[in-house]
């Protein structure tokens, strides 16, 4: 998925400036994330817009604000949204999300955050904004969401599963509840890679999916097929 633009069934995402280009990770948050009919949904980080225009295709009522702290990406997200059948529901943002404001809550907030604190970087600062925390922790992240979500709102956010239980546990102490994960492998035999979780102020639940991306003969699964039939051409 590396090329510079990026064709869904319904909408083209190009993402020649951008650090982070669409990947597994947010196409799968952004066909996943969501329960009900949310009106207001926030996008934290929101890179090439993916995640945003997925959500807008799959809600069509709700009204989607993204923020974006990279100028470049902000500026592509922005043409990527006016270019959509949706533009007139997309809105972005350059911000750091620790200085948002908004004068309404959020029913549903997303996010695809960076995970890495102890790794090294690269060369390039953009892809490091990206993906190490040094810019937004996880508890950054969390007293953002507390600070956001609607009471009755839902967060959901897609990590690697020795990153998503430390947040799990951080979350705990900004009286975030887990209520679903859904546990991604690449295929069966192989140990997992991601972890999709939805947070919320209320409902706690332990329910738990495991979601595997090809079988055993790196054919894509009938379940990824499902879930991305929407969206990707090639389903």
């Amino acid at each position: 998925m590396a090329n510079s633009w990026f064709r869904f069934k319904q909408f083209l995402v190009n993402q020649d400036r951008c650090a982070m280009k669409v990947s597994t990770d947010a196409v799968l948050l952004g066909a996943k994330a969501g329960s009900g009919k949310p009106k207001r949904i926030l996008d934290i980080g929101a890179g090439t817009g993916v995640i945003s225009l997925m959500l807008a295709q799959r809600f069509p009522k709700a009204l989607i604000t993204a923020v974006e702290i990279d100028k470049d990406a902000f500026q592509q997200c922005q043409e990527n949204f006016e270019a959509s059948p949706f533009a007139d529901r997309l809105d972005i943002y350059q911000s750091p999300i620790q200085e948002f404001r908004s004068d309404e809550k959020f029913d549903l907030i997303v996010s695809n955050p960076p995970y890495y604190n102890d790794h090294l970087k690269s060369s390039d600062s953009k892809r490091n904004k990206a993906l190490h925390t040094e810019d937004l922790s996880y508890r950054e992240l969390l007293e953002s969401c507390r600070n956001l979500l609607a009471e009755e709102g839902e967060f959901w956010l897609i990590l690697p599963p020795r990153q998503m239980r430390e947040l799990a546990i951080m979350a705990r102490g900004f009286g975030f509840n887990s209520s679903y994960s859904m546990q991604i492998f690449h295929r069966p035999g192989k140990e997992q890679h991601r972890e999709i979780q939805t947070f919320s102020m209320g409902f706690k639940s332990d329910f738990i999916e495991k979601f595997y991306l090809k079988d055993e003969n790196e054919v894509y699964s009938p379940a990824y097929k499902k879930l991305l039939t929407e969206f990707l051409l090639e389903f």
